[in-house]
């Protein structure tokens, strides 16, 4: 009898180990996936964490010899009007956008996924009232809502980062709530109640962790959208004044040299245009690789 279940256990580590290399190629093997997964590595890693090893000067350095000139060799997206190297500029500003960014998500998707695991447990009337003050925050646009926000708080980076996630929590709350009534009503939670389980047993250990995979997804894709509105709301003057600007102020502050040095706000816009879009590849292929339908086939 050991000797069968020491060989079962071998098989079903075997087995899992299998598994969860066929997982890992499934989720390697799309080309879009690696480019993104490498331009995301590169935007937080070299720009973010370490931007004196990507940029070859300093962001507040000025050059005056060299004001507003066009790309080149020395200065691989050209100078601004007051002589700084646009690449460096873009490289250290990563740190403020990518900030709100990731900040924003965890912030937003912590809160709304607490509102809408809540509301989706409890129901009854607890689940009316935030379903309704949830549907009120949709109605308004996120980029409006993330602008009175920060418009009414101020000017400072952590302001921005509470507007962009309190204009994202509808999303988040939405999605757990409906995650968490489609998992509380299966039969393996039945069988918990039957069994004696309290609820909070069951919502910790069977609930929750079953519900995350969607929620982990939007995240993801999040990250992207949030880096937009961060952008936006720097655009429009509500960003934070600071030596190395984020890359919706570089916008903002090469707008009104578009036709004479098309680089100033070029490459800022090119910045976040790549780095959105490999979020939103990874999360794409993060669906498509937890969508339990998908990898039955």
């Amino acid at each position: 009898m050991r000797e069968a279940a020491t060989a079962s256990t071998i098989w079903q580590k075997q087995r899992g180990r299998r598994l969860a290399a066929i997982r890992f190629r499934r989720f390697t093997a799309s080309n879009l996936f690696v480019l993104g997964a490498v331009t995301v590595v590169l935007f937080i890693v070299a720009c973010a964490i370490v931007p004196s090893i990507i940029a070859p000067y300093s962001p507040t350095e000025m050059l005056t010899d060299s004001i507003m000139q066009p790309p080149s060799a020395a200065h691989l997206f050209g100078t601004d009007y007051f002589g700084r190297d646009i690449f460096s500029v873009v490289v250290y500003g990563s740190r403020d956008s990518l900030f709100i960014g990731f900040a924003s998500v965890i912030v937003g998707g912590l809160a709304g996924g607490a509102i809408g695991a809540l509301s989706g447990y409890a129901g009854g009337w607890l689940d009316a009232v935030l379903m309704r003050c949830n549907d009120i925050l949709m109605t308004i646009p996120g980029i409006l809502l993330a602008l009175a926000i920060a418009g009414a708080l101020g000017k400072s980076l952590f302001n921005i980062v509470l507007a962009v996630a309190v204009a994202s929590i509808p999303g988040y709350a939405r999605i757990m709530r409906s995650q968490i009534i489609s998992i509380k009503g299966r039969t393996f939670i039945q069988a918990s109640q039957a069994a004696g389980a309290s609820p909070l047993h069951i919502f910790w250990k069977h609930v929750l962790p079953n519900s995350l995979s969607p929620l982990l997804v939007m995240a993801t894709i999040g990250v992207g959208t949030s880096i937009l509105t961060g952008s936006g709301l720097s655009f429009l003057g509500l960003g934070v004044l600071r030596e190395v600007p984020d890359w919706g102020t570089l916008l903002s502050q090469g707008r009104g040299y578009l036709t004479v040095a098309w680089w100033i706000c070029t490459f800022p816009g090119v910045a976040i245009t790549l780095f959105v879009l490999a979020v939103n590849i990874i999360g794409d292929r993060l669906r498509d690789q937890l969508d339990p339908k998908k990898s039955m086939r």
